[in-house]
């Protein structure tokens, strides 16, 4: 059996399958998994609330979440870290993400909190975008008004995200803007990904790298496969990602995490 302790693995396009869900032998590999000690931890640009609710079925006291892209990671009911923007930066990006839409850019913005997320564009077709990924979304007036910390920014693009996140440039001096899916782009301070959180994580676990195992698919799972000694691109991955990992796993339509997993129990 490799020594592995913890094993940090991205949502979407990794641990889902095809039609977006866990697959339901998860569930059993996660009892096995504590009773060997294993620590299991979904790593994702999704809301604290969404993961939680996503594994309400796994004991509470058990889990570990990488929020919001690293942004946010707790332990239990513990917080292991977080890293909220500055109320004056979010203000000013708001500002100009609302000016691209002025533009004609087909843009949502949702500005994540630790509370709650908030959206102002309330249409059918990005509220459903929005519901994926944040169990609690609140539709507001004014995105900037609120008394909660906000721990990223995120903007969906009905059209490439990858074309729009150059429009985002000037906002890079001193703050990351990730290419996060398809069609999100996420912005955070400068240092926040998954990747630093996992090795927050680490430290506060007592665990070495050379025992992290870390699964991703996609340009926001970079720092996260950097992190772990066992790095695994899925066999679906960005050319970038597969180029990064020391391993591939299958893809996620084929529970590719899974039976990487079970290969590291035998």
């Amino acid at each position: 059996m490799t020594d592995i302790r913890l094993i940090a693995v991205d949502m979407d396009g990794t641990l889902l399958d095809g039609e977006g869900r866990i697959p339901d032998e998860l569930w059993g590999l996660l009892d096995e998994l504590h009773e060997r000690g294993i620590l299991f931890a979904p790593s994702s640009g999704r809301q604290l609330a969404t993961l939680q609710a996503a594994f309400a079925d796994a004991p509470a006291d058990e889990m570990i979440y990488i929020a919001e892209n690293g942004a946010y990671v707790v332990h239990g009911d513990a917080e292991v870290s977080s890293d909220a923007l500055d109320p004056e930066f979010v203000a000013r990006l708001v500002g100009h993400l609302r000016g691209l839409v002025s533009r004609g850019c087909d843009l949502g913005v949702v500005v994540c909190g630790k509370r709650s997320a908030y959206i102002e564009r309330a249409d059918a077709a990005f509220r459903a975008e929005s519901e994926k990924y944040y169990e609690k979304l609140r539709i507001v007036d004014d995105l900037l008004a609120h008394d909660d910390q906000v721990l990223k920014v995120a903007v969906y693009d009905f059209g490439a995200a990858e074309q729009t996140a150059p429009e985002l440039a000037e906002f890079r001096d001193g703050h990351q803007v990730v290419v996060s899916g398809e069609h999100w782009i996420d912005v955070m301070n400068l240092g926040v990904n998954k990747g630093v959180a996992l090795e927050r994580l680490q430290r506060a676990l007592g665990i070495d790298r050379s025992q992290t195992a870390a699964f991703g698919d996609y340009l926001n799972d970079l720092e996260l496969l950097d992190a772990a000694g066992h790095s695994y691109a899925m066999a679906n991955a960005h050319p970038e990602v597969l180029a990064r990992a020391r391993f591939q796993a299958p893809s996620n339509r084929e529970h590719g995490v899974l039976t990487t997993i079970r290969s590291f129990l035998d």
